[in-house]
């Protein structure tokens, strides 16, 4: 899955592909290419995972289009979902547990071999699908799929994985050393974990990693002014009201491009922590104008698009700036019909100094705190990622305070709880002057354990949503 830094952690990541034999695209794959319906959703899922470990592709892209191809639909769609995705989210455990019922080191076998095989030991330690079914069925796909020839090596190896439960399979390869043992048992990077301890503390490491391997439910937001969470709630037949968002509805099931508020642009798909601190940016207090509002980095456009509308009842408009130009157009049709002007350009330069009343700076980020929403996401993601993406996120920052007015509202919003891309890049930036912190009272009011100091943390296995990080500022000065 894309190069990785030579010194590995065993058994926690994903091995590096680049010294694995491609799977062939010649054989029995391109004859079902050819013939596509109706296809096994086994070998569905056999498919889009090997997409993604072989070819760097996402699973939430190339899953729906694999199985609108091959006529998979209700039951066979869920199960070839639960099978991408789980296997997915769970291949660093899988492939420790395969290097040890095998005997050899995973990166000595082809790649969609492997894949197979963590496919089929999914089934086995993390599904109620009997044993024999597990084994006889991966053992079919990898004669069709793979190789005849590596079909008796994948029966003794599953046979072997069959032996024991995930609980003995993880004490079994348990060292003593307790990051790396939850991080096996509950399928992250150590770096990851030691990176959500550092915030959590011990105590809370194991449910918060626990539950980015739960799939999330769909989140969408009524966009006020347009439709009431209540009839949208109506709409989807039985979504229940966000628990915490004012406007917020939990899909209960189907596709939420097939709800008519969501197809007509009334409402859309936004994660309910993500309108939270969104709309913690418009409640925040503020003395004097309250006009001209700024969305820094608002690509794709659930933010911008809520903002709009909160800003199209208070007779206030929105600039939305966007440096990628596919991404500013996702944002101009979240925000059509609403007070926003879409501009594709880099926000650290963009717009007049001292403008703008309320500025949102939502940065880019490691997106951490969304891993259970990507599920091969924590096996791509290296610690350097985050050192290379601070200095962006810094700069950013400062461009949201220069663009703010003397008393304007600055929200520096990540989607990761990491301290290197969160409290220490407000730090630095208030150490230069120009700006104090706001208590975001208005979302740790109404959302109980939400704070983290004079900061929001959001969590997944707290409040779930995901683990949105919202510091508010305020400018002093005429920086």
């Amino acid at each position: 899955m894309g190069p990785r830094p030579p010194d590995r952690e065993p058994g926690i990541r994903m091995s590096d592909n680049s010294n694995r034999r491609r799977s062939s695209r010649s054989g029995p794959r391109a004859a079902d290419e050819r013939d596509r319906p109706k296809v096994n959703p086994r070998r569905v899922a056999f498919d889009a995972i090997n997409a993604v470990t072989a070819d760097n592709a996402y699973a939430n892209l190339v899953l729906p289009r694999m199985l609108a191809e091959t006529d998979n639909t209700g039951r066979d769609a869920a199960l070839a979902t639960e099978l991408t995705y789980g296997t997915l989210r769970s291949l660093g455990t899988l492939e420790a547990i395969l290097a040890a019922a095998s005997g050899r080191e995973i990166r000595q076998l082809q790649q969609d071999l492997v894949d197979a095989l963590c496919l089929g030991a999914y089934q086995l330690l993390y599904m109620r699908i009997p044993a024999h079914a597990a084994v006889a069925t991966t053992v079919s796909l990898v004669k069709a799929a793979v190789s005849p020839r590596v079909s008796g090596l994948a029966n003794a190896v599953l046979r072997k994985v069959a032996a024991k439960d995930l609980e003995e399979w993880t004490a079994e390869l348990a060292t003593g050393d307790r990051l790396h043992d939850l991080s096996l048992r509950y399928a992250h990077p150590q770096w990851i974990s030691a990176e959500f301890e550092a915030v959590l503390g011990a105590d809370e490491l194991p449910p918060a990693l626990a539950a980015d391997n739960v799939a999330p439910p769909v989140h969408l937001c009524a966009k006020p002014g347009r439709i009431t969470k209540g009839d949208l709630s109506r709409e989807t037949r039985g979504g229940e009201h966000g628990q915490w968002s004012p406007y917020a509805v939990y899909l209960p099931s189907g596709d939420p491009g097939r709800v008519r508020a969501v197809a007509t642009g009334l409402a859309h798909v936004q994660d309910e922590g993500s309108q939270l601190v969104a709309v913690q940016l418009a409640e925040a207090p503020l003395e004097g104008p309250d006009r001209s509002w700024v969305d820094l980095c608002a690509g794709p456009g659930g933010k911008t698009g809520l903002l709009g509308a909160i800003a199209a009842q208070r007779d206030a408009t929105l600039d939305a700036v966007e440096i990628q130009s596919h991404r500013a157009e996702l944002v101009a049709k979240a925000s059509r019909g609403l007070p926003v002007t879409v501009h594709t350009g880099d926000g650290r330069t963009y717009g007049k100094a001292r403008s703008a009343d309320r500025v949102l700076v939502d940065a880019p980020c490691s997106g951490l705190g969304a891993l259970r929403r990507r599920p091969e996401a924590r096996w791509r993601k290296q610690r350097s990622d985050i050192d290379d993406l601070v200095p962006l996120q810094r700069e950013l920052l400062a461009s949201g305070l220069r663009l703010a007015r003397p008393g304007g509202i600055v929200a520096y919003v990540t989607c990761s709880p990491v301290g290197a891309e969160t409290s220490e890049v407000v730090e630095s930036v208030l150490a230069a002057g120009g700006a104090e912190l706001v208590r975001p009272d208005w979302l740790t009011k109404r959302v109980p354990g939400s704070e983290r100091g004079d900061f929001v943390q959001l969590w997944p296995h707290r409040h779930g949503t995901d683990a949105m990080f919202l510091a508010l500022l305020r400018k002093t000065g005429n920086r």
